[in-house]
């Protein structure tokens, strides 16, 4: 059964992840080299096609593909010509507040806010959606990453 201290540390390692990716923004190869190794070791791109549905994707918005979770991360591929790269803010922060946990086995569902805390101190809340599935050798991968910004009412006068 995967348990809720798995998938917190799970989450934990992403987010630092995160901030290191962001951490080498002046680094452009330890960079490109150290966010390979963060999608290939965090995701299961390596056995399947993963939903990758990013925050700031809009044209297109559905990377099922190792590259095009690389490119929203980092940017600099043509084939993703929107992605500015998220990850290299910087970011000094991500924490995750779950609202609800799935567990099974060998697969989990999380779902909530996390927040990504600038150089400035200021929070960016974003919802999540992060399913995970434990591979072979009992690590947990995810295989599904859904992420958008809260919805906004705009009243008219």
């Amino acid at each position: 059964m995967i348990t809720k201290k798995e998938i917190e540390n799970a989450q934990k390692i992403w987010g630092e992840g995160v901030v290191q990716i962001g951490a080498l923004h002046t680094d452009r190869s330890a960079n490109e080299t150290y966010t390979e190794n963060f999608v290939n070791d965090l995701y299961d791109f390596d056995n399947k096609e993963v939903l990758f549905k990013p925050t700031k994707a809009a044209i297109d918005q559905f990377r099922i593909t190792k590259e095009g979770a690389i490119s929203y991360f980092i940017g600099g591929n043509s084939k993703f010509s929107e992605d500015k790269g998220f990850a290299l803010q910087p970011w000094t922060q991500v924490r995750f507040e779950n609202a609800a946990l799935i567990l099974e086995e060998s697969r989990a569902l999380a779902m909530g806010n996390y927040f990504f805390t600038d150089t400035n101190g200021q929070d960016t809340k974003v919802e999540y959606t992060f399913g995970y599935r434990k591979d072979s050798n009992g690590k947990l991968k995810i295989d599904v990453h859904h992420s958008s910004l809260p919805f906004s009412i705009v009243e008219s006068v």
